[in-house]
């Protein structure tokens, strides 16, 4: 009985001796599953951000234009004739006053020659006629002769001062016909190709254009600006000609962009048109090299007249959701919220914020197509994200 006993109570101890076997062994698997796990879980992932911070900026506005000579010149003929010499070639920069066309000058040069003579003939007949007066001035002090032959010799010496007056106008008139024979430059420029060839009979009454002439020295940039940029970077701050012409204006060439002009402001229009919405600029611009050619269409950039304290933020930051702009920031507690901003002015591959961020926030500049609203990341800044890029030795 008691060995029957004993074998039970060791039967008992092995028993429980496993059971506590398993149990240990279970929980030693369930902790290590459990520190397993917790090992496994990834980290939040990295997020370029920059911290928006306010800077003075100049804010530029770009517009398109088209370039307009300062002085454009259609030449046509004052006299009528026969074409006979061309004194130019085409393309060529003339000056104020040269001779361009000559039309048969003859007919016009004897004009002028008998037009001479009679004035001559003219002054002869005033001068003995003031003779005839002087003489009749002391005869009728003796009464030699009566008061009608003085009266009629006065009258006689005033006739034929006006016969002088009319051959001198006369005279005159003869010089311009002459001088029309001649077609001169009348402003200094390039010159376009002649529209008419020698030999060719011209009548002044339906005077034909025969060649174009563009000033050279200086051209005018002319465009549009809308009429909320008129008011709120222009008007408010330059109300008359004299402070409009300090606002700084650049001109960049549609097929040479590196090419960059800088100008003045020549004049705004007077009033904004009804059916566009904008108001005429004008802005001039050397042309010392003769590279600037009218017709050309043009960038043309508007600067304010002072710097404004503003937000930039990278053109890569900016998302689209319709019609709207937006952008991700990084929350205190390192979540990401999106954010609807309104973006301004564009400035060498930044945008200007109008509204939506505040000074101190962190901005997701890179990578916004990997993250989504509420999602943990660990954010790195851009300044520093850069420089170990740099310092980083190139892959082999």
């Amino acid at each position: 009985m008691s060995k029957k006993r004993n074998m039970l109570l060791l039967g008992v101890s092995v028993m429980t001796l496993a059971i506590g076997t398993v149990v240990a062994y279970q929980s030693t698997s369930a902790d290590a599953a459990t520190a397993s796990e917790t090992t496994a879980a990834p980290p939040p992932p990295p997020a370029t951000v920059t911290v928006m911070e306010e800077q003075n900026i100049q804010i530029w506005k770009d517009f398109t234009g088209r370039l307009q000579a300062v002085d454009y010149v259609e030449i046509r003929p004052e006299a009528s004739g026969q074409l006979q010499e061309i004194r130019f070639k085409d393309g060529q920069t003339v000056n104020k006053d040269d001779i361009l066309f000559v039309i048969d000058p003859a007919p016009y040069q004897a004009t002028f020659e008998r037009a001479k003579a009679n004035l001559q003939a003219a002054k002869n007949q005033h001068e003995l006629a003031q003779k005839d007066l002087t003489r009749a001035a002391g005869l009728v002090k003796s009464e030699a002769i009566s008061k009608k032959i003085f009266d009629e010799r006065q009258s006689n010496s005033q006739v034929t001062r006006s016969q002088v007056e009319a051959a001198q106008a006369q005279l005159k008139q003869a010089q311009i016909d002459l001088d029309h024979a001649y077609v001169k430059a009348p402003i200094s420029g390039r010159i376009s190709r002649a529209e008419i060839t020698v030999g060719n009979l011209i009548q002044a009454s339906s005077a034909p254009v025969m060649t174009t002439i563009v000033s050279d020295k200086g051209i005018y940039a002319d465009f549009d600006v809308d009429e909320k940029t008129y008011l709120q970077s222009i008007y408010t701050v330059a109300r008359d000609n004299e402070a409009q012409t300090k606002i700084p204006v650049e001109m960049v060439l549609k097929s040479a962009t590196d090419t960059t002009y800088k100008g003045v402001i020549q004049s705004f229009d007077n009033k904004i048109d009804p059916k566009t919405g904008t108001i005429r600029v004008r802005a001039y611009f050397d042309n010392e090299d003769q590279s600037l050619l009218p017709g050309m269409f043009v960038n043309v950039r508007l600067g304010s007249s002072t710097n404004e304290s503003s937000l930039l933020i990278s053109e890569r930051a900016i998302g689209t959701d319709q019609d709207r702009k937006f952008v991700y920031v990084v929350g205190t507690d390192n979540k990401v919220a999106y954010r609807e901003i309104s973006p301004g002015a564009s400035i060498n591959g930044q945008r200007v914020v109008l509204s939506g961020l505040k000074s101190g926030e962190k901005v997701i500049t890179e990578g916004i197509m990997k993250v989504r609203p509420d999602m943990v990341v660990t954010p790195q800044l851009a300044s520093a994200v850069t420089k170990a890029a740099t310092t980083e030795p190139a892959a082999e």
